[in-house]
């Protein structure tokens, strides 16, 4: 397969792809159609943030996290701020070292080095300084062994299945500030607070409150990617002040939203 040295563009995509992987610019907004690949591969923003969706749910991926996607899933992808959006695609003998289902892993300073190595200039531009077919299965696999040892992280939304979940899932979606308890949405949805927690439960794997919770968080990276403040953020996603919504925001990201706001300009 030949390697697509030159970059296209679509609207104002720019973009270069290769074999075993590409690199994307995108501006604020941008998003790709539904499609899906014979190989896993791994995403990962080196600016901005990207909201990967799939059938099982949607993924927010930031400069410290990347998201795994299995073969055959069928995914799309979103921009939110300017993103430096990088790909990689890995063998069947790497991705069965992985989780077969969409994930969000936590991303190591040796793994983003190897990522960003991976995705670089050499990679796409006529030089004698291209890695060889040795050096990147080397890069791979160190790549493949941090993700192997690297913890999860709740940044993953599943998607609800059950009419009535889906029902709640859309008055959120549309309002994550809605301060609405699991009884006042059940009315609305015509399901009682029994059925909608054992449900919550049972398909997605998490109580109501800590499903709503990550939504939150997902709307917030988002708003912060967009140049929204820590306080007007806080507001908007639902949290009574904001130093409750730091609190949270800390203990699911990692970082405070200030310094992930920060780094994020460092990026760019």
């Amino acid at each position: 397969m030949p390697v697509h040295r030159q970059p296209h563009r679509t609207a104002d995509v720019a973009s270069h792809v290769w074999p075993s992987g590409g690199r994307h610019f995108w501006p604020s907004g941008e998003a790709s159609a539904a499609q899906s690949h014979p190989r896993g591969h791994l995403v990962y923003a080196a600016g901005g943030v990207l909201a990967v969706h799939t059938e099982r749910g949607t993924s927010i991926v930031p400069a410290n996290r990347v998201a795994w996607t299995p073969a055959e899933f069928t995914h799309r992808h979103r921009a939110h701020g300017d993103t430096d959006m990088r790909i990689v695609f890995l063998a069947p003998s790497l991705a069965r070292l992985l989780p077969d289902r969409p994930a969000v892993f936590q991303t190591s300073g040796l793994a983003r080095e190897v990522l960003l190595a991976l995705t670089g200039p050499r990679n796409y531009e006529d030089t004698a300084s291209d890695y060889s077919r040795s050096q990147r299965s080397r890069l791979l696999r160190v790549l493949v062994d941090e993700l192997h040892e690297a913890p999860e992280q709740p940044l993953h939304l599943p998607e609800p299945r059950d009419d009535r979940l889906r029902a709640v899932a859309r008055i959120l979606y549309g309002t994550p500030a809605d301060n609405a308890t699991l009884a006042e949405l059940g009315r609305t949805v015509g399901a009682s607070t029994r059925t909608l927690s054992r449900l919550f439960h049972d398909e997605l794997g998490m109580t109501f409150y800590e499903w709503r919770t990550q939504l939150r968080i997902q709307h917030a990276l988002v708003l912060l990617a967009d140049g929204h403040d820590t306080t007007r953020t806080a507001y908007a996603c639902g949290w009574a002040n904001p130093s409750g919504f730091i609190t949270a925001f800390t203990s699911v990201v990692g970082t405070t939203p200030g310094r992930y706001r920060a780094g994020r300009r460092a990026g760019r």
